[in-house]
């Protein structure tokens, strides 16, 4: 009797689409995911990764959610900005960025450099819209860092003057 997992690629017979969500069925004896919407995405088993055919982004899966791999910094940009902004809509502010160590040289060349005036070291400080940045420890034992891509530190805030949801009431 054949083994029903081996006919599925490696993450089972479908998952969500990175792209719109919806669930989308895995093609049998491949390794390959089909979204009607957004054409095929192909497994690699050896890294884990799921890559869009048409445009060769690659996406890791951590914890139910797929986040994409960015070879760019404006992509990585984007996608933090996207994330303030979400946390703005909820009621609350980011204090910093926490950036995976992964992409320290691919965005290093994007982030303000400031010096503390107050303090007599004059260290420097990397800021992105602001908001001080720092890098995950590359010593550190968490594995989410090799997936994810960063991480907000947040603080209730002030509720947006005219949310969003209120528009469609």
């Amino acid at each position: 009797m054949m083994n029903l997992g081996l006919q599925y690629p490696i993450f089972g017979p479908e998952i969500q689409c990175p792209h719109c969500r919806q669930m989308i069925p895995a093609l049998t004896l491949t390794d390959t995911y089909l979204c009607p919407r957004h054409g095929a995405f192909e497994t690699d088993p050896k890294t884990g990764e799921l890559t869009h055919l048409q445009s060769g982004r690659h996406w890791r899966h951590w914890e139910n959610e797929w986040y994409r791999q960015h070879t760019h910094p404006d992509g990585i940009r984007f996608e933090i900005h996207e994330a303030l902004d979400r946390l703005y809509t909820q009621g609350y502010r980011a204090t910093r960025v926490i950036i995976a160590s992964r992409y320290k040289d691919l965005i290093s060349g994007c982030l303000e450099q400031t010096t503390n005036w107050q303090n007599q070291n004059d260290t420097n400080y990397a800021r992105l819209y602001g908001l001080p940045v720092e890098f995950s420890s590359e010593t550190e034992a968490d594995p989410c860092w090799e997936v994810i891509n960063f991480d907000l530190d947040k603080e209730p805030g002030v509720p947006p003057r005219y949310p969003y949801y209120r528009l469609f009431e």
